[in-house]
């Protein structure tokens, strides 16, 4: 690994698609600390010590909602808008189609996902304002709202939404690729340091090696996971075209165990966060009823967050692999799997393949999720809560970090053979 980042320092593009990936990165960690005008950073941080949910929101985003600044909604918006959108190309055929024509179809797609989160970033910054108003002047903080004021900072909030989503594409284009899972990642590892120096203080440093250890383990069996994979032989025929016989080699299929990397956590995450922070906003019985209820440390959060773990794994599996597309190209080019006959047959057994294989990952997923949540309240450690200790953040430290690594050798290896080539 380390060999692979010395020498993508040595390819020009490679070295400028990581500096502007590190730039951008820069910038959201810079807007995550601007708070937005007419706020009491010091009332906000008492504010969220007493509300646990809170501080688990501000876990993706970096610190910028305990900050209240023009980051505060991070790239949750985003996040929520994809989702619905993927899961209505099943629903509304026009959607559906539009996810069938390539490169076009995907560009309205991701066009209307950037409506949607203009529009869901605009309802949760009302709300936020409204409660973060509403809880700042029952602590008595000495802070003036006006209606002024209020539709500052909801333009505020806006505008960074959307500065954030540029921001993700830019890093997928321009970068090194998967720009909203780097963003996510920067804001974990950013105050991964914090959590390190705090729970030593806290619950002194025999507490803080076993915690290390623990994460060392679960560290290699993520990794142990996330590099799983069955092969699926394939055999080519042999084609004479003209004076030249193409084929007669064999290869396989790689089915990853966990196809869908680090997606299920932050869709699952996304999913049990959006209706919990809405809730904050609007006071009342049932409001904290519910929020007890779905509270992060909470049997009924982490088994609803387990089973939609589980399912999302599933759902974001059967999107990016199509048992059928990859039966008629084998088929198209002489290929077939041996003992299987090709076309549907084949379309049969890589979709029993694909499911039989992904249930361990997802549960696997799931486990790691929860387990460390509910190791946390039975240690009373609270950074294994939903904190930077807790599994769902390692998950997606562990699993973007392989994912960025993945794309960082491809790109060596792609710029190899050009060199090889010419």
């Amino acid at each position: 690994m380390i060999e692979a980042i010395a020498n993508a320092f040595k390819v020009p593009d490679l070295k400028r698609r990581i500096l502007f990936t590190l730039a951008m990165i820069a910038v959201y960690r810079f807007g995550a600390h601007v708070p937005v005008p007419g706020v009491d950073v010091k009332a906000l941080k008492t504010l969220f010590e007493q509300t646990p949910i809170l501080g688990f929101v501000d876990l993706f985003a970096g610190g910028a909602l305990s900050n209240f600044a023009v980051f505060a909604l991070g790239i949750m918006p985003y996040i929520t808008a994809s989702i619905i959108l993927q899961l209505l190309t099943i629903v509304i055929p026009t959607l559906g189609a539009w996810a069938k024509e390539g490169e076009t179809g995907q560009r309205k797609i991701t066009q209307w996902t950037r409506y949607l989160t203009l529009a869901l970033g605009l309802i949760e910054s009302i709300g936020l304002t409204a409660f973060f108003q509403r809880e700042l002047i029952n602590l008595g903080a000495n802070v003036k709202f006006t209606f002024g004021l209020d539709v500052l900072i909801v333009l505020t909030l806006v505008a960074g939404t959307a500065l954030i989503m540029w921001l993700g594409e830019l890093i997928t284009q321009r970068g090194i690729g998967n720009g909203m899972s780097l963003l996510i990642f920067g804001s974990i590892i950013a105050r991964f340091p914090e959590a390190v120096l705090a729970t030593g203080r806290t619950e002194g440093i025999p507490v803080l090696i076993i915690l290390i250890l623990i994460l060392v383990a679960m560290i290699v069996s993520i990794v142990f996971v996330e590099k799983a994979q069955r092969r699926i032989p394939v055999q080519y025929a042999k084609r004479v075209v003209g004076r030249k016989v193409y084929g007669g080699s064999s290869t396989y299929i790689p089915l990853k165990v966990n196809s869908a990397g680090v997606i299920p956590i932050i869709f699952a995450s996304s999913v049990l966060l959006f209706p919990a922070t809405m809730l904050q906003f609007f006071p009342g019985g049932i409001s904290r009823t519910i929020n007890a209820l779905l509270d992060p440390s909470g049997a009924l959060y982490l088994t609803l967050y387990g089973l939609l773990v589980v399912f999302f794994t599933y759902f974001y599996t059967a999107i990016i692999f199509n048992p059928i597309d990859i039966s008629d190209n084998m088929k198209k080019y002489g290929g077939f799997i041996p003992g299987v006959r090709p076309g549907k047959p084949t379309a049969g057994y890589l979709d029993r393949v694909l499911t039989r294989i992904t249930l361990p990952g997802a549960f696997f997923l799931a486990s790691i999720a929860v387990i460390p949540a509910i190791l946390g309240s039975i240690i009373g450690i609270p950074f294994f809560q939903g904190g930077n200790f807790g599994g769902t953040s390692l998950l997606i430290m562990v699993g973007v970090a392989l994912e960025t690594m993945r794309q960082i050798e491809s790109q060596l290896l792609m710029r190899h053979y050009e060199g090889f080539l010419k």
